[in-house]
């Protein structure tokens, strides 16, 4: 259980995102501490990527606040970029850039320089395994590599908050567990929300499960809480998602 009294990183305060008549989420709220990794779970459509563009200020609310480190993401985006890591599913890479010009394409948006530019990168290279593509075309990469160039650019800042959206969707099995670890070992110092539909990588990386539905959050608790009625995740999540709907 994380310490209560550690600052709140991540905020959704009334969070409602509405597109005319359609609603994509409706009153969505949690805080998710410094040093927690929590799952973000639910069925496609359920307003999982929604929220993350609210929370990464990618898109504005109708209704209520989302707040990274503290920063109102609607009116103080650039101050809360700072403390972000971001990796939306699919994320945008340039096929015809290499892995190393991309990352250089980054530290020069975000203003890095010298030798901490230099550090940074070579960091991140060694953290995502990237050492043997570093100079080949992104567009030639597997997708575990590509995955491996979006998570090494969202870490190339340092940033307290990671936010991954569907960080193994396509991948392998033997992608998915180095994705896996690398998801481990940053949560020892870093607050992190992982979206997925994937029901066993809650057990495998979260301390903490969310779960959304027809854009309304229908459980907040560990994954320990969840199971101890003896039932697996899977007749959880069919449970939570029939009753919402």
């Amino acid at each position: 259980m994380v310490d209560a009294s550690r600052p709140a990183m991540i905020e959704a305060i009334g969070l409602s995102k509405f597109y005319g008549d359609f609603t994509a989420i409706q009153d969505v709220s949690f805080q998710i501490r410094q040093g927690e990794v929590v799952a973000f779970l639910g069925p496609n459509g359920a307003g999982k990527s929604t929220t993350m563009k609210l929370l990464t200020g990618y898109l504005s609310p109708s209704a209520g606040m989302a707040k990274i480190a503290g920063h109102d993401m609607s009116i103080d985006r650039l101050e809360g970029s700072k403390r972000l890591g971001y990796l939306p599913e699919n994320g945008p890479l340039y096929p015809d850039m290499t892995p190393r010009s991309l990352l250089e394409f980054f530290a020069d948006a975000r203003g890095m320089t010298g030798s901490y530019r230099q550090e940074r990168m070579a960091a991140v290279v060694e953290l995502c395994a990237l050492g043997s593509v570093i100079g080949k075309a992104i567009g030639k990469l597997s997708k575990g590599y590509r995955q491996r160039v979006g998570m090494a650019q969202a870490l190339l800042h340092e940033p307290d908050v990671l936010i991954l959206d569907e960080p193994t969707a396509g991948l392998d099995p033997n992608q998915i567990r180095e994705v896996r670890d690398t998801v481990r070992r940053l949560g020892q110092n870093k607050t992190i929300l992982l979206s997925t539909h994937i029901l066993q990588e809650v057990e495998a990386m979260a301390s903490r499960v969310l779960f959304i539905n027809e854009g309304r959050l229908v459980y907040d608790g560990t994954p320990a809480e969840l199971v101890r009625d003896g039932k697996p995740l899977e007749e959880h999540f069919h449970q939570l998602t029939s009753a919402a709907a």
